[in-house]
């Protein structure tokens, strides 16, 4: 008899689903501070439409597009943001249609699957029967009469022998309208999360969300598929049902292993998602190849992504990295500047620029670039930890730079709010170090000293730290002890030049001068390109008497810098020592032309000349010297 009511078991675990999912969803909400997350416009758009109608229909689509994924996954991607999923702002749109047909089924389903059994489905030996209807061969019997009474049945003939038939070994298999509920909750309630409909998620479609919800969609698959083959009564149409069945499993297992290449590698995912979400796709490759070191192809990608979206502010800063590294400094700095337009709170930007501009020699922009990051607020950024972190190398790069133009107490103070903000995650041993030094200069050696010790505490390796700590127990008179750490500081580098100068300035304090020009020497032999090292290493070696390594070493210096006059007045005044003077006639005189008011090169010129008048060398005057 056909029951004509709906089915409460299932409606009572339906129920028991969504309360277990309301508490999931409570308790993520909870751990989240009782805040929705946050993210940018272009992870979802729809969510930042201020029209409630682009909203709506977008919100509604978007189940629709998904479940056409699970039915056709002929196009994937593993970015479905931005424009991937274009805005619906009308009713005229026609996938409109994709979202009336989509809820229409989904309605008649729940329907069928809410009716209840109309049949009560049983298997025997393979064969399908039906209990209370009509069946196809054997029929049950009646349960309700003792088999060996008088009024029971009479015994069955099978297979030529007497006696009591014996029931077939039955297994009760769920009915079509079970599985069917049973499926459209386990889609529905483990995709609820990804609707917006509780909040706006990171995402407009996302791909992984859908694992859950396609063993729901494959169960609904397969029952309809057997519901056919129960229902076809030729042979044919049964084989029909199994070659179409198996062609569905062989077209997806081939899609499969397709999918799987795309996923081999980053660039193959990549490229794959290009026709989908080219900006992105296109974005995420630069960083792939440029991480190969294919500078070129990187370059040539991420303008491809700005081409699509010229407002991405990760993209516009990745390129000026790119450009940065590259020593394209006024082309990074034009891009960083747009990053920062597009996202004001972009701190990695501001950071970025700063350096340039301090590096460029503009003091006071680099200054302001750096306050301004220093000040973004804590609240609505994307990467909250990065942001942070940026922030406090925004600071210490401020601090530095006052501490250069001889500002320490202004660079302790920025060096003291770089500590107070600086992330969990943020190395903070170079911060201490120069923190160290600013005390040093202020003459507060005992409070240098602990921010030192702070420095080698937090990273034990930081040759920096052993340097400027050496130098500190040197001037307090701990020579011994100012000695292992210098030598110390060269164990751990040995090909780093700057070790073996300080360590020779040491050395030269000591007097022992032939072990302070080895040093010397073999500081600017391996930091050969490094100015400050050669012309170091050139004075050093003039302190210990050997002008002519020290000629070697200004002249090289010389070379590294030739537009500064330090550097061409000094191997002037060790020409003028080694008695070559016709050349240092030469460096001094390009020395005046850098800096003509320059005191000490005028007097060396003078003393110079006298001698050349005297050896008969002089050939011409120059006035005002």
């Amino acid at each position: 008899m056909k029951r004509k009511h709906l089915n409460t078991a299932e409606l009572l675990s339906f129920g028991a689903l969504v309360l277990w999912g309301i508490l999931l969803l409570s308790a993520r909400l909870y751990w989240m501070g009782n805040k929705p997350p946050n993210f940018s416009n272009s992870d979802n758009p729809a969510a930042d439409s201020p029209h409630l109608l682009t909203r709506t229909l977008t919100f509604f689509y978007l189940p629709a597009a998904n479940a056409w994924l699970l039915l056709c996954p002929g196009k994937l991607s593993f970015d479905w943001s931005m424009d991937a999923v274009p805005l619906i702002k009308s009713l005229a749109d026609w996938r409109n249609l994709h979202t009336g047909a989509f809820y229409s089924g989904l309605f008649v389903l729940a329907l069928f699957g809410l009716r209840g059994p109309k049949y009560n489905i049983k298997e025997s030996n393979g064969k399908a029967h039906v209990v209370n209807g009509k069946s196809n061969g054997y029929h049950a019997p009646d349960t309700n009469h003792n088999i060996n009474s008088a009024e029971g049945p009479p015994n069955v003939i099978m297979n030529g022998s007497t006696g009591l038939h014996h029931c077939p070994r039955r297994t009760s298999l769920p009915s079509t309208e079970n599985i069917v509920i049973f499926s459209i909750a386990i889609i529905s309630l483990s995709f609820l999360p990804a609707t917006n409909l509780f909040f706006y998620v990171g995402f407009v479609i996302a791909e992984r969300v859908l694992y859950i919800p396609s063993i729901g969609f494959c169960l609904l698959v397969a029952a309809g598929a057997r519901t056919l083959y129960i229902k076809l009564r030729t042979k044919g149409s049964k084989v029909l049902i199994i070659c179409l069945c198996s062609t569905l499993v062989l077209l997806n297992g081939l899609r499969t292993v397709q999918r799987n290449r795309d996923w081999s590698s980053e660039e193959s995912l990549y490229r794959s998602g290009i026709s989908v979400n080219p900006a992105k796709a296109w974005g995420n490759l630069g960083n792939v190849l440029k991480n190969q070191g294919k500078i070129v192809e990187a370059e040539r990608a991420y303008r491809n992504a700005l081409h699509y979206r010229g407002n991405m502010a990760d993209m516009l800063y990745n390129l000026g990295l790119l450009l940065q590294e590259n020593e394209r400094f006024n082309e990074a700095l034009h891009y960083y500047k747009l990053a920062i337009a597009s996202r004001p709170t972009l701190a990695s930007a501001y950071l970025n620029t700063g350096i340039i501009l301090m590096n460029q020699g503009n003091q006071e922009e680099a200054k302001l670039t750096f306050l301004t990051c220093a000040e973004i607020p804590d609240e609505n950024l994307k990467d909250p930890h990065a942001h942070k972190s940026s922030v406090t190398s925004c600071l210490y790069n401020l601090g530095k730079l006052l501490h250069e133009q001889g500002q320490q107490e202004e660079a302790l103070s920025v060096y003291k709010e770089a500590v107070q903000k600086m992330p969990r995650q943020f190395a903070p041993h170079s911060l201490f170090n120069m923190m160290g030094e600013a005390y040093m200069r202020l003459n507060r050696l005992e409070e240098a000293g602990h921010w030192y010790r702070e420095s080698l505490r937090a990273k034990p390796d930081h040759i920096p730290a052993h340097l400027t700590y050496g130098k500190l127990l040197s001037i307090t008179g701990q020579k011994a002890e100012a000695e292992k750490y210098y030598l110390r500081a060269i164990q751990l580098d040995p090909t780093k030049g700057n070790c073996y100068m300080h360590y020779g300035q040491f050395l030269l304090e000591q007097s022992r001068l032939t072990e302070a020009a080895e040093m010397a020497e073999r500081a600017a032999q391996l930091d050969n390109s490094e100015f400050d090292v050669v012309f170091s290493a050139a004075h050093m070696l003039r302190q210990a008497n050997l002008n002519e390594a020290a000629e070697r070493q200004y002249e090289h210096a010389a070379g590294l810098r030739p537009d500064y006059p330090a550097a061409l007045m000094n191997l002037g005044a060790m020409l003028h020592l080694n008695g070559k003077l016709a050349e240092a006639e030469a460096n001094y005189l390009r020395a005046l032309q850098l800096k003509p008011d320059d005191v000490i090169t005028q007097s060396n010129l003078r003393k110079l000349w006298n001698i050349m008048d005297k050896q008969g060398l002089r050939t011409r005057q120059t006035n005002g010297i």
